[in-house]
């Protein structure tokens, strides 16, 4: 959607590459707007907590998944399902359905309460079809350089690790044709606050609110600054599915 009066709730889907700093740039939109910010990371815990969902992955993958509390352990679901193609299908084919259907939820939540901008954090956007329900599509800038700088200070992993992870989504080159807007995150927290607030002005949308939005479904603090270089972007789940 690029001409016309903007619909209210904007809908505003992130993508980007890992380590580009999407999660940081979606919470700034909903933080300067007033916004809501809806995780895919944090619905797709509440997945993993559903009994049905809870208890199909044991059939399938044993008790080994469980924690010492019974509950799905994210680290042993993700040791079953990251070099097994089949296997990482079953469980998105569980997870993702699950996860959109609380997503249209928590969008339909923002609409009744009346706000203006919906940001939607999913590391799959594209993969999963969420990009369907987006009105706009906002992909995040970083060099390799940067990102891979990134992922080795606050995740420990090699340039190997980057690309195999990577490999698995689709390409940036496609992402990135996908998108409607462009915000480079490789500068200054003043160079982000300002693409943001631009961007936010081109929907004509409040901007530069000091306090934060209704922020829900959020594994990002609302009182976080927009630091386009802080550990805070590497913090929601960017492999290959938002639930491990």
């Amino acid at each position: 959607m690029n001409s016309g009066q903007a619909p209210r709730p904007l809908v505003v889907g992130m993508l980007g590459g890992i380590g580009a700093g999407k999660s940081e740039v979606a919470a700034a939109l909903a933080r300067r707007s007033g916004g809501r910010l809806i995780v895919a990371d944090t619905l797709g815990h509440e997945a993993l907590r559903d009994p049905v969902v809870r208890n199909r992955l044991v059939e399938r993958f044993g008790a080994g998944v469980l924690d010492n509390t019974g509950s799905i352990d994210r680290k042993r679901l993700a040791a079953c399902v990251f070099d097994d193609k089949q296997a990482l299908e079953y469980l998105e084919s569980l997870t993702h359905p699950w996860i959109r259907r609380r997503a249209e939820e928590e969008v339909q939540r923002g609409h009744d309460a009346g706000v203006d901008l919906i940001v939607i954090d999913a590391p799959l956007l594209l993969e999963a079809g969420w990009d369907e329900v987006c009105h706009e599509l906002v992909f995040v800038e970083a060099p390799l350089d940067v990102r891979l700088e990134r992922v080795k200070r606050h995740r420990g992993w090699t340039a190997d690790d980057l690309q195999r992870r990577e490999a698995a989504q689709l390409p940036l080159t496609r992402k990135r044709a996908r998108a409607d807007h462009v915000i480079e995150n490789a500068s200054t927290q003043e160079s982000l606050t300002g693409q943001v607030d631009d961007l936010l002005a081109r929907w004509g949308l409040p901007r530069g609110q000091s306090s934060p939005g209704p922020f829900v479904a959020s594994s990002v603090s609302a009182q976080s600054s927009a630091n386009p270089v802080s550990e805070q972007p590497l913090r929601s789940a960017e492999g290959r599915s938002e639930t491990v």
